[in-house]
């Protein structure tokens, strides 16, 4: 099995303008700068034939580039006990329509919908019983945050492994929305394909 989800990478900049976010709160466990993505939509864990089959779904969106703006900070969970901190999203029709292109091919590849609404962020830190008053005063100082626009042209498809240390992602497939995905680099990593395969051919008795 392997852990999976769709998500928007950021180009160096937005990677540390977030870093400078992430400290003045005791409890937090704070994402490290390459961890730092925006989910489209979670998978989770899937055979190999369902990752083949998400790959290849992903692989026929299309769409034009856009522009995306990271603003504010805010919170999940409740006042009185919050699970994580986050930066937000200015809102944009066309991240919107990105996220349902993802989902739909997810639907078509056979997965289950996911039920919950789609809430754009980017998760800066785990809070672990974190003080009320310094959390609210991180919101408060961080509450006009904005880091500079950049311009959307691509989304990636990861793995995810939970270590002991953290959650390590890594790219499977980049998909450039006008659909040119035509650079052996950004391809599958061979490594991992092959252990799909493996699994694949383990569950259902064949190869590809």
């Amino acid at each position: 099995m392997i852990r999976l989800f769709v998500a928007i990478s950021f180009p160096e900049e937005i990677r540390q303008s977030l870093a400078t976010l992430c400290a003045g709160v005791p409890g937090a466990r704070w994402a490290k700068p390459d961890q730092f993505h925006l989910t489209l939509r979670f998978i989770g864990e899937v055979d190999g034939r369902a990752a083949h089959a998400v790959a290849d779904e992903l692989s026929g969106i299309t769409m034009p580039s856009f522009e995306l703006k990271l603003f504010g900070v805010g919170t999940f969970g409740d006042k009185r006990k919050s699970h994580s901190l986050w930066a937000g999203v200015r809102p944009n029709p066309a991240l919107n329509r990105l996220q349902e292109k993802v989902d739909n091919a997810v639907l078509r590849a056979g997965l289950a919908p996911d039920r919950r609404k789609f809430a754009p962020h980017v998760t800066l830190a785990r809070l672990n019983n974190a003080p009320v008053d310094r959390l609210g005063a991180f919101l408060s100082h961080h509450a006009l945050y904005e880091a500079p626009g950049f311009i959307c042209e691509r989304f990636v498809l990861y793995s995810s492994f939970l270590s002991s240390s953290g959650a390590i992602y890594t790219p499977e497939r980049v998909y450039r929305l006008d659909g040119l995905n035509e650079d052996h680099d950004e391809d599958w990593m061979s490594a991992e394909a092959d252990h799909w395969d493996a699994l694949e051919a383990a569950a259902y008795g064949h190869g590809r």
